[in-house]
C-alpha cells in the first residue's frame, strides 16, 4: 500500500463500513474472498518445494533451472509488491485485485501445462506479478470493507488464514504431487481463482485514493538490479564466477540497487524512501527480516529435497516431517505475541531469531544420509519455535519505529525485503550446495547441503545481532484514524 492510502478516499457501495459492532453483508464477503485470495498467493511461495524432485524427474533440468522454479515467483513478488499496491489506490482497488487475481489464475493455468522447465519458470514469473498486485490489495479492501470496531478481528482471521497457507504449503504439494501429480499443485489454484474473480466483480466495493503517485524509475531500479544479482547467483557455479555473464549480473546488478538507493535519497515520492533507515529500530528489524529469510527460505529449499531424494520419504511424508518447523508458528505465535507485549518486541525477535540459526546448526551437525528422523526433530522444532518468535511481535516492532503517515509504505518495504531475502536464500545456498556437492549420490548430497545450512545459520544469527538494534522500550506508535493502514497485519510469507 502506498502512503496515499491515507488519503480522503473515494468509495462507492461501502453499506456495512460504518458503525455497527458485527461483520455482515459486504464485510464477510470481503473476508472471505480477500482471505482466500491471500491463502492461495502465500501457499505458492512455499508450495512448490516438495514438489521439485517430481518437476526434475519430469521435465528434467539442472540444479539452478529447480531454484528459479521458485525464485521466478519470489523475485517479481518482492519487487513489484510495492508498485501492486499504488496501482491499486491509483485505478481502483477492485479493478485492480480482479486483474492481478486474473493473471495469478492464467499463470497458474499456464504453469500446470508447461511442456518443459523453461515455460514453467515464465509461468512462476508471471504468477508473482499476479500476486504482487493481488496480495497488498487484498488488506485494502477488507479494511475498507469491515467495521473499526471488528477489523482487529478480521485481519487475525485473515492472518491466521495465510498463516495456515505457509504452514500446510510443503503437506499440500507433497500430498497432491504424490497422490496426483506435480501439476496439481497449480490445477488447484485454477477454480479458486475463477470463483472468486465472479465473487469479487459482483460482493466487493470499489476504492481509489486519488492523489496516489506511482514511482515506475524506483520500480525499474531495483527490479534490474536484483534480478542481476540473483541471476548471477544462481548461474555462478554452472558458468562461473568470472563468466562474463555473471561477472556483467553482479557489477549491473550492484549499480543499478545503488542507484535505486540513491533515488530513495533525492526523490519527492519514492517507494521506498532511506531516511527511514535512519532510525535504528527500522534498520534492526528490516536487514533482520531480510538475512532470517535468506538462511530459512534457503534451507526449506535443500532440506525438502533432502528429506525425498535422500531419506526416501514420499513428497507427503516429506511435508508432514516438515510440519513441526513450518506449523510450529500456529501455536507459538499467540504466546510469543503476549510475551512481546509484556517484556518488548526486542528480546522476543532477538531471541526467535537465535533458536532459528540454533535450529540451522544442528541440522548442520547432525546431517547425514542415514540420519533417523528423530535426530532431526528437535532442530526443527527449534526452528519452529524460533520462526514463531520472530513472526509474531515482527509486525508491531517494525510500526513503533515509523510515523504513522510512513507505515504504508513501511510495511510495504519490510515485506519486499522478506521475499528478496528469500531469493536472495535460495541463490546463495544453492550456490554453495552446488560448489560443494550434488545430486549424483546421498554423500553427495549431504557434502553441498552441510555447508549451505552453516552459511544459513550464520546469516540468521547475523539477524538476531541486528534484532539487538531495536529500541529497548517500545514506543507506542500514533493512534489510527477510521482508515487503519492494513499493513500493520500483513502476516509473514514464506
Amino acid at each position: 500500500m502506498s502512503e496515499s492510502t491515507r488519503s480522503t478516499e473515494s468509495t462507492k457501495g461501502t453499506k456495512g463500513t460504518e458503525g455497527g459492532a458485527a461483520l455482515r453483508g459486504p464485510a464477510v464477503w470481503a473476508l472471505v474472498i480477500t482471505s482466500v485470495a491471500g491463502f492461495m498467493a502465500a501457499l505458492d511461495n512455499l508450495v512448490v518445494t516438495t514438489a521439485l524432485p517430481a518437476i526434475r524427474t519430469d521435465l528434467g533440468g539442472k540444479l539452478e533451472d529447480l531454484e528459479w522454479t521458485v525464485n521466478a515467483y519470489t523475485l517479481t513478488f518482492a519487487v513489484l509488491l510495492m508498485l501492486g499496491a499504488a496501482l491499486g489506490d491509483r485505478f481502483g482497488r477492485r479493478r485492480l485485485f480482479i486483474a492481478g487475481l486474473a493473471v495469478f489464475t492464467g499463470a497458474s493455468a499456464a504453469a500446470a501445462l508447461s511442456p518443459g522447465i523453461d515455460a514453467l519458470i515464465a509461468a512462476r514469473a508471471v504468477q508473482g506479478v499476479g500476486a504482487a498486485v493481488m496480495m497488498p490489495i487484498t488488506l485494502t479492501l477488507l479494511t475498507t470493507a469491515v467495521p473499526a470496531a471488528r477489523r482487529g478481528m478480521a485481519l487475525g482471521i485473515f492472518g491466521a488464514v495465510t498463516g495456515l497457507a505457509v504452514a500446510s504449503g510443503p503437506l499440500i504439494g507433497g500430498s497432491l504431487t504424490e497422490h496426483f501429480s506435480w501439476q496439481w499443485i497449480f490445477w488447484l489454484n485454477v477454480p479458486v481463482g475463477l470463483a472468486l474473480l465472479v465473487l469479487a466483480r459482483l460482493r466487493l466495493a470499489e476504492s481509489h485514493a486519488p492523489t496516489a503517485r506511482l514511482d515506475v524509475p524506483g520500480t525499474l531500479l531495483i527490479s534490474a538490479g536484483l534480478f542481476g544479482i540473483v541471476y548471477a547467483l544462481v548461474n555462478a557455479n554452472a558458468e562461473g564466477w568470472t563468466s562474463v555473464p555473471v561477472l556483467t549480473g553482479l557489477i549491473a546488478g550492484s549499480a543499478l540497487t545503488l542507484a535505486f538507493v540513491v533515488h530513495g535519497m533525492r526523490a519527492k515520492n519514492p517507494m521506498l524512501p532511506m531516511r527511514l533507515f535512519r532510525d535504528r529500530g527500522f534498520l534492526g528489524i528490516n536487514i533482520a527480516s531480510l538475512l532470517m529469510f535468506l538462511g530459512m527460505f534457503g534451507s526449506i529449499f535443500l532440506l525438502s529435497q533432502f528429506l525425498q531424494g535422500v531419506a526416501g520419504y514420499s513428497p507427503t511424508e516429506a511435508g508432514l516431517r516438515m510440519l513441526p518447523w513450518t506449523g510450529m508458528p500456529m501455536l507459538v505465535a499467540p504466546f510469543a505475541g503476549a510475551l512481546s507485549d509484556r517484556i518488548g518486541g526486542r528480546p522476543v525477535v532477538a531471541t526467535g531469531l537465535a533458536l532459528q540459526a540454533a535450529g540451522l546448526a544442528w541440522f548442520a551437525l547432525i546431517l547425514e544420509p542415514d540420519v533417523p528422523y528423530a535426530a532431526q526433530l528437535p532442530a526443527l522444532i527449534i526452528s519452529g519455535i524460533g520462526m514463531a518468535m520472530y513472526f509474531a511481535p515482527a509486525a508491531n516492532v517494525l510500526m513503533s519505529t515509523v510515523s504513522h503517515a510512513d507505515q504504508g509504505k513501511a510495511s510495504g518495504a519490510n515485506n519486499a525485503l522478506r521475499e528478496v531475502g528469500g531469493a536472495l536464500g535460495v541463490a546463495v545456498l544453492a550456490s554453495v550446495f552446488s560448489a560443494q556437492g550434488g545430486y549424483e549420490s546421498p554423500t553427495a548430497f549431504v557434502d553441498g547441503t552441510v555447508p549451505a545450512l552453516w552459511i544459513g545459520a550464520a546469516a540468521v544469527a547475523v539477524a538476531a545481532a541486528f534484532a539487538l538494534l531495536i529500541p529497548g522500550r517500545r514506543r507506542t506508535p500514533a493512534p489510527a484514524p477510521a482508515e487503519a493502514p492494513a499493513e500493520q497485519a500483513v502476516p509473514a510469507r514464506v
